[in-house]
């Protein structure tokens, strides 16, 4: 799992609470995160793999929207793997990670490896959430139609530059000035905390804003494509609005434990012993939750799939089919073919002389579809109350 923990528990001299969690059944722990991760590793890529029995159909450009998705699963993935490489030298050579403990010891490489796991996955599921934050800012621009061909760079820029600026900083001011003399006070330890928990804090308060103000935006926009709210719309509307909501109680469900814990960890620091019986519920509280990290923030992977494009079946096609893109995304921001859970098919057969005419109808069309990318009902709902489809 992915906590601030890991990289503390590099210090000989950690506090007295990571000592507590890290220190509590190792092995079940490093078993958990390996049976976990690998589980929601391998469920990912089954969601993200084209499937057999599915209609042949036409691959339109991805959005910048897609495309976030994309880049989401495979910080998913990525920390995943590191959580499994992590916990199985973890297990696999326990004589190795015992010299982390060794204050003045000559083997660098026990440092070294504790240290860059836990900044892999740090980095990592940093990484996504400023991802997840982009998600939220784009679908916004995209309904309010003010996004330019620069912003996935831009989005690529702001995400990973973030991600690297803030762990190496938290890392440096806790390592700070050495391995052997970090976590000897807490100016070292919340520096790191605090840039760790940012843009977990970040997605929790922020995105719930963005999407509401999506959600509204889209409203605006299914009433003013016809001058009506159908029943239909309506429909749909409430669709997007849902979509939003499962991608955020996947995140709350995988990460509030990481909250929950650190609050008890932080008042058991606080405390002058923290083996004293009054503090027996919050010692096993704090454990409880440990253990439930393990089991939650590798999962966050499949969540989000099944959240973005609701479950895509077992049967994978591995077969590799050359496909045409039938046309141009309306889209301003596009990187190249799509070759994930594809957004919505939206093909227009107008005549060019009316295609004028139809300009703001496909825009305002285009920018909904985005949002409801992988739900074949709203697909087809959209289609069918679209003036193209209508014959204009």
């Amino acid at each position: 799992m992915a906590s601030p923990r890991l990289e503390t528990y590099c210090c000989p001299n950690r506090d007295a609470a990571t000592q507590l969690v890290m220190n509590f059944q190792p092995e079940v722990f490093c078993g958990v995160c390996i049976g976990s991760a690998s589980i929601s590793l391998l469920l990912t890529i089954l969601q993200l793999l084209p499937k057999k029995g599915q209609s042949p159909r036409k691959m339109p450009k991805a959005s910048s929207s897609s495309t976030i998705l994309l880049l989401i699963s495979i910080c998913d993935i990525l920390g995943g793997l590191g959580m499994i490489f992590r916990s199985s030298v973890w297990l696999g050579f326990p004589g190795f990670i015992a010299n982390i403990s060794v204050v003045n010891g000559t083997d660098v490489w026990p440092s070294t490896f504790c240290v860059g796991s836990a900044m892999w996955i740090q980095l990592l599921y940093s990484a996504g959430f400023w991802w997840l934050f982009c998600y939220a800012v784009d679908s916004y621009l995209v309904v309010r139609r003010s996004a330019g061909l620069s912003t996935i760079v831009l989005y690529h820029m702001m995400t990973w530059g973030l991600a690297v600026l803030l762990c190496v900083e938290g890392i440096a001011l806790l390592y700070y000035p050495s391995l052997s003399s970090c976590e000897n006070g807490l100016e070292h330890a919340i520096p790191h905390y605090i840039t760790t928990y940012a843009p977990l804090l970040l997605v929790l308060v922020a995105n719930p804003i963005l999407f509401r103000r999506t959600v509204s935006a889209v409203a605006s926009l299914l009433k003013g494509r016809q001058g009506i709210y159908t029943e239909n719309e309506r429909r749909l509307g409430t669709e997007i609005q849902m979509r939003f909501f499962k991608i955020m109680l996947v995140f709350v469900i995988c990460w509030s434990s990481n909250i929950i814990n650190e609050t008890l960890l932080f008042y058991l620091e606080m405390q002058p012993d923290i083996n004293e019986m009054p503090l027996k519920n919050i010692r096993s509280a704090a454990l409880i939750t440990w253990i439930i990290m393990g089991v939650l923030n590798p999962m966050q992977g499949f969540l989000f799939t099944l959240a973005f494009y609701g479950w895509t079946g077992w049967r994978v096609d591995l077969k590799w089919r050359k496909r045409e893109i039938p046309w141009e995304s309306m889209s301003s921001s596009t990187v190249g073919e799509n070759t994930y859970p594809s957004p919505v098919n939206y093909q227009s057969n107008i005549h060019d002389s009316k295609k004028i005419s139809t300009t703001d109808s496909q825009q305002t069309d285009e920018a909904i579809s985005m949002l409801s990318e992988g739900n074949t009902s709203s697909d087809e709902r959209l289609t069918r109350s679209s003036p193209i489809y209508q014959g204009w």
